[in-house]
């Protein structure tokens, strides 16, 4: 087997099994070969954990992608016809024999000028403090004793404009250090690791996600007693006929419990902690923060919903019912991805409270994820 693909499938299978590292088909990896032609990256709507040596990955002529970068006329175009051209692209400058039709990583020139062996997740942990108003402080504080400082990424649109910026400071921070960043923490983002091998990564990605999670609070095992299986399913039903007088459509409805929810819906200000959108990644796959419901009451549900419709937004998918837990709607595969985000951003939203506050996607972020569709395909 080719090596680099024997890399990196090995270090996208052991950072995507861990949903406290990345959820759904978010994150991406890569691996540049030794002549520096070629990148192998994670192939778009793959989940890390699913790569395998046959699937799930495209090699890219490396200087076509650096090519794409150094097109000054793509930042002049509007972004809705940029940003597919900027897709199409990087689709053309793959170099392969994969014959699904499956496109390279949305961020795929985010790797291009960054170390031979690059990681990039959205791992809990780190999370909290990309995502909190005080955070950047707080990581300047915990990783002080660096030999040479992390960069960080002020926070940018997904996609062209991200990749832009990361080159541009990559190559600032090679001038004042005489070497390429290897860890990047990209505001209301996630983590990137760029190193010269595949062990090291992994590694050092280990190694900064725990020291950012050791400093943080983390949910109690709480041991509750089991919410009646008779009542789940009368406020499943309620769901379902709301969202249905709502928007029309019926929706199967799958229930969710675990230490974070329920450490969660423990606190008074729930409903204060849920205001905004977190992520990228909470907009596309749970179109937004899950909805807060006092109680399972269908014509409120209904209401809830019509109200934010009416305000362009879009239908929620998650919903979080006092003493009870999440309910997530859609089929069984995406309603499990709709926890992993769900329970990730309670997780954050709990510790970027502590650091300051949430730092929240503003209007025109929001604005332009809808436009892009990015998320889906992000990673």
């Amino acid at each position: 087997m080719n090596k680099a693909i024997s890399d990196l499938v090995r270090i996208s299978n052991a950072a995507g099994k861990n949903p406290s590292f990345v959820q759904g088909g978010g994150g991406n990896t890569s691996i540049k070969t030794d002549d520096g032609k070629f990148m192998y990256i994670k192939a778009s709507g793959t989940a890390l954990k699913d790569m395998d040596p046959k699937k799930g990955w495209r090699r890219m002529k490396l200087a076509s992608v650096i090519a794409l970068l150094q097109d000054g006329s793509l930042a002049k175009l509007p972004v809705h016809i940029r940003e597919p051209e900027v897709v199409n692209r990087l689709l053309l400058a793959c170099d392969d024999n994969i014959s699904d039709r499956s496109r390279p990583s949305v961020e795929a020139h985010l790797h291009a000028y960054l170390d031979k062996c690059v990681i990039h997740i959205h791992p809990n942990a780190v999370g909290a403090y990309v995502n909190a108003k005080d955070g950047k402080a707080k990581l300047e504080k915990l990783f002080k004793d660096l030999r040479k400082p992390f960069l960080w990424v002020p926070c940018a649109d997904p996609g062209y404009m991200v990749a832009k910026k990361i080159t541009a400071l990559t190559a600032k921070y090679q001038d004042q250090h005489g070497v390429k960043p290897r860890i990047l923490f990209l505001e209301k983002h996630g983590l990137i690791i760029s190193t010269s091998s595949p062990n090291s990564s992994l590694q050092l990605t280990r190694k900064v996600v725990k020291k950012c999670n050791d400093r943080l609070k983390q949910p109690p095992a709480l041991k509750a007693k089991p919410i009646d299986n008779a009542k789940i399913q009368q406020a499943a039903l309620c769901l379902r006929k709301g969202i249905y007088d709502a928007c029309g459509n019926y929706e199967s409805v799958s229930y969710f419990t675990n230490d974070t929810i329920a450490s969660f819906l423990r606190k008074k200000d729930c409903q204060r902690l849920l205001r905004g959108v977190l992520t990228p990644q909470e907009l596309i796959y749970s179109n937004g923060p899950p909805l807060w419901l006092e109680k399972p009451d269908a014509k409120k549900i209904t209401a809830r919903i019509r109200s934010l419709i009416d305000k362009g937004q879009k239908t929620p998918v998650a919903f979080l019912v006092k003493g009870m837990g999440l309910f997530a709607t859609g089929k069984k595969k995406m309603a499990i991805t709709v926890r992993d985000i769900v329970t990730s951003s309670l997780f954050i939203r709990t510790n970027a409270d502590r650091m300051g506050g949430i730092a929240t996607l503003n209007k025109r972020q929001r604005d332009f994820i809808n436009l892009c569709e990015l998320g889906a395909v992000q990673a």
